[in-house]
């Protein structure tokens, strides 16, 4: 809206700061809404620039350029004591005008002026106070002003008041005879007959929408009618309740008792079709009785029933899930053209086939520089044999296109450890791999992994998920358990890591529990890392080596270092393993060099070397 039309003098609302003290500006991201998402350190693009929705500041101050739009100098209360001199010489945002001045520049008391306790420096100046002008004259905010005294509303109790007219006068009394016989006394005016208006002697009145006087009690005397303020009160509550759909008779029946004593019983056409303003009801077929017959209740006055009477529709249907704006699949195995045209019409001689073995001995940033030659050998090089392995890893975020990029190269192994991939973006590329085999996870937060519990991989040979943070057992069995979507009537539930070679736990916090589950549901299991797990003793290697274990016969590479639980009495035990062919004990404190060097001389059939103290190879 222009400043004309909001009035002489109007300024433009300046952004306010944060106050930097409040429990929202002290409080972290939450890591769930969806500005959170969007943002870079979350995994999202950054597109948003927003805060986090919990971190919304409730008291934003203004900003410190903010200057006096009739003297140009900043707020100047922390330089005088007293309170009215504080408060003169501080700068205060008018919600009207947008206007920011000093009170004392404006020569005019405090009283004058109305002061929102709510947000600081915020008030109604004393100018559009005067004026009467509002928020709605101003177009800047709904149509409400608070009160002149500053005093909180009778009747909303917010302190705000609403902008309505005046309310009516209340009707003359109801005879409770019939009327007398004559023509009517000339010093009562009564509303023109219909004749009167056709012919012209009375111009037509405009229809304007607004509460009908109240109804008096046969019995009882006249009654002013209630305030429009207290009518939308009354319409407000008695609408929360139906649309809770509570049955309160005994508060609606004391509130219609409480006010026939003070505002009588008002009803108007719109709330009660089946009633006409004169008292008669409508002639039958009329359009109030088949709103009545409808579903529609009409409340006639005096019973103490609901003001509203619309008809409660059924609850709306729940929303469907919303779906991916876009899929992203992965090119056709032998995509189109065979060959590679040429400027001069003609093909060259070289085939795809034999462009592709040229391309493999490419490396991946060679590629993309072949990929922007020409839309043949783009299409060329998206062929996932030249793309076996892409390495993502130590990324702050992983944007879209790249995300897209990967899904259309469908390579075989995939590295994004130490980067911001979020929940969402994992699952949604496990969803599209499924001839992934190779996984790297290491460094990546539990929030991310945890996608793994949901997505299949059935052709997953390697799983690195070593030095993630905060990974409890629960976290480990919720990952190691068959999915819970299993079909009723199976009798084998396979685990989600029943085809897993070569499994990376190093730095986790592994425990004996979480060992058992481990040799249930992965029993296919080469190579197993679990260094640095400091939960991990003799008790573990004795539930690796034991003759129920299935890891006893299919182990081959077993890494121990840094479990400082691992004793020398825990080395006799690996010989239990006959297709042991390494074994790494460094950095483990309680064993000596002496029992690694007898383990290394006797060992699985066939002795050890040692190029490294505690480092024990074979030779296959």
């Amino acid at each position: 809206m222009s400043s004309s039309s909001r009035g002489p003098g109007a300024g433009a609302r300046r952004r306010r700061t944060r106050c930097r003290r409040c429990r929202a500006c002290v409080r972290t991201e939450c890591g769930d809404c969806h500005f959170c998402r969007d943002m870079k350190k979350f995994g999202g693009p950054g597109r948003m620039k927003q805060s986090c929705l919990l971190r919304q500041c409730t008291a934003p101050v203004l900003p410190h350029t903010a200057v006096c739009l009739l003297c140009g100098e900043a707020g100047k209360e922390d330089t005088v004591e007293g309170e009215e001199e504080k408060f003169g010489w501080s700068l205060m945002e008018c919600t009207i005008c947008n206007e920011i001045v000093h009170p004392g520049c404006l020569k005019m008391g405090k009283a004058e002026g109305v002061i929102n306790a709510e947000i600081p420096n915020c008030w109604e100046c004393p100018r559009c106070t005067q004026e009467g002008r509002t928020s709605k004259d101003s177009g800047e905010g709904p149509g409400r002003r608070r009160a002149d005294n500053g005093e909180e509303g009778a009747s909303l109790g917010s302190g705000w008041k609403l902008t309505e007219e005046p309310p009516l006068p209340p009707p003359p009394p109801r005879r409770k005879g019939p009327l007398p016989a004559g023509p009517p006394p000339e010093d009562v005016p009564g509303p023109p007959k219909r004749k009167e208006r056709e012919a012209g002697n009375e111009p037509p009145t405009p229809r304007k929408k607004k509460p009908k006087p109240a109804l008096a009690s046969a019995e009882g005397p006249a009654v002013p009618s209630p305030s429009p303020q207290r009518e939308k009160l009354e319409r407000f509550k008695r609408m929360c309740q139906l649309l809770e759909r509570v049955p309160d008779t005994s508060s609606s029946s004391s509130d219609s008792d409480s006010d026939s004593d003070s505002s009588g019983t008002s009803l108007s056409e719109e709330e009660a079709p089946g009633e006409a303003r004169n008292g008669r009801r409508p002639a039958r077929g009329s359009s109030g009785e088949k709103e009545n017959r409808g579903g529609r209740r009409a409340v006639r006055p005096g019973t103490g029933g609901p003001l509203l009477s619309w008809p409660l529709g059924p609850a709306p249907p729940p929303r469907p899930p919303q779906l991916e704006r876009h899929v992203v699949r992965p090119p056709p195995r032998s995509p189109e053209p065979d060959t590679l045209p040429l400027a001069a019409g003609s093909d060259h001689p070289l085939p795809r086939a034999a462009w592709l073995r040229v391309f493999q001995h490419l490396g991946p940033r060679e590629l993309c520089i072949c990929m922007r030659v020409c839309r043949t050998w783009s299409r060329w090089c998206y062929d996932k044999r030249l793309w076996p392995r892409m390495d993502l890893s130590r990324r702050k975020s992983l944007t879209p296109p790249m995300l897209s990029g990967v899904v259309r190269r469908q390579p075989r192994a995939l590295d994004l450890s130490w980067t911001g991939v979020s929940k969402k973006q994992l699952m949604w590329l496990l969803n599209r791999l499924q001839g992934l085999q190779e996984l790297v996870l290491s460094g990546c937060s539990w929030l991310s992994v945890s996608a793994l519990g949901s997505a299949p991989l059935p052709a997953l040979r390697l799983l690195d998920l070593r030095w993630i943070e905060d990974v409890k057992d629960s976290q480990l069995r919720e990952l190691l358990l068959p999915p819970p979507d299993t079909k009723p009537g199976q009798t084998e539930s396979r685990g989600r890591l029943q085809g897993v070679a070569e499994l990376r736990l190093a730095g986790l916090e592994l425990t004996d529990a979480s060992l058992r589950l481990l040799l249930r549901h992965a029993p296919q299991l080469s190579a197993l890392d679990l260094s640095h797990c400091a939960h991990v003793g003799d008790p573990s290697v004795h539930l690796l080596t034991a003759p129920t274990s299935p890891l006893r016969e299919t182990l081959v590479h077993l890494n121990l270092a840094g479990c400082h639980r691992l004793t020398d009495h825990c080395l006799p035990l690996f010989r239990r393993c006959p297709r042991l062919r390494r074994l790494d004990l460094r950095s483990c404190r309680q064993l000596s060099p002496e029992a690694c060097a007898r383990l290394a001389a006797a060992g699985p059939p066939g002795p050890f070397r040692c190029p490294e103290e505690k480092l024990l190879l074979k030779d296959s």
